[in-house]
């Protein structure tokens, strides 16, 4: 998909970056755990930080029915939704040209409630696959307790948008003769080896032994 799906997701500064394709934005979901989730109540304008995970074509959170965020959000409140991958900083001759290669996603629209346990317990078993793939088998689900004290949401990924930087620094001709290094700094997030709990004897299972070769 070459254009934006709405004017308000149609990237203006340094169009070339954009990405409206699906697959960009399910590549970018699938590979983190954190989003920042920007909304507006009686109190002002919050930028949260949230757990999420993808079915499909919609991203989910959960909270405690309890939470006023949740009810807030459950009551239809128009959201922004921001993942960021920071893959290295772009070191240039000149300061105003320095910048960063980066993986970005924002979407905009409104949550909706998951009605019903058992369809709530389906979407937190997926959560638990996108965290550890295979854990469901060996750990207890969720009581009708504790599905009864949680708020399952999901939002449609239909108004979305990519923003992605790659490759070195962009140097105006200008400055070219100045004799300072210029590249990129990488950045990555690494997985650590594995670090069993003290009471814990079980054996490593695949999906740890695959954490850190990743």
């Amino acid at each position: 998909m070459s254009s934006a799906p709405s004017p308000r997701t149609r990237i203006r500064r340094i169009p070339e970056n954009a990405d409206y394709a699906p697959s960009t934005l399910y590549a970018i979901l699938d590979s983190h755990y954190l989003c920042h989730l920007a909304f507006h109540d009686e109190r002002g304008p919050h930028c949260l930080p949230m757990a999420y995970w993808r079915i499909d074509d919609a991203l989910y959170i959960h909270g405690s029915n309890g939470s006023r965020l949740m009810k807030h959000l459950a009551g239809g409140a128009p959201v922004s939704i921001a993942v960021s991958h920071l893959d290295g900083l772009v070191l240039a001759r000149s300061a105003f040209n320095h910048s960063m290669n980066y993986r970005s996603a924002v979407i905009y629209g409104q949550f909706e409630r998951i009605e019903g346990e058992e369809a709530k317990a389906a979407a937190l078993d997926a959560f638990m696959d996108h965290l550890a793939p295979g854990r469901n088998a060996e750990i207890r689900r969720g009581s009708p307790q504790e599905l009864g004290a949680t708020i399952v949401l999901k939002i449609s990924l239909a108004e979305a948008a990519c923003k992605i930087r790659s490759g070195g620094a962009e140097d105006d001709e200008k400055d070219l003769h100045i004799a300072a290094w210029t590249g990129v700094l990488p950045l990555t997030m690494t997985r650590g080896e594995p670090q069993a709990d003290a009471d814990c004897t079980q054996p490593l299972p695949a999906y740890a032994q695959d954490w850190s070769v990743k």
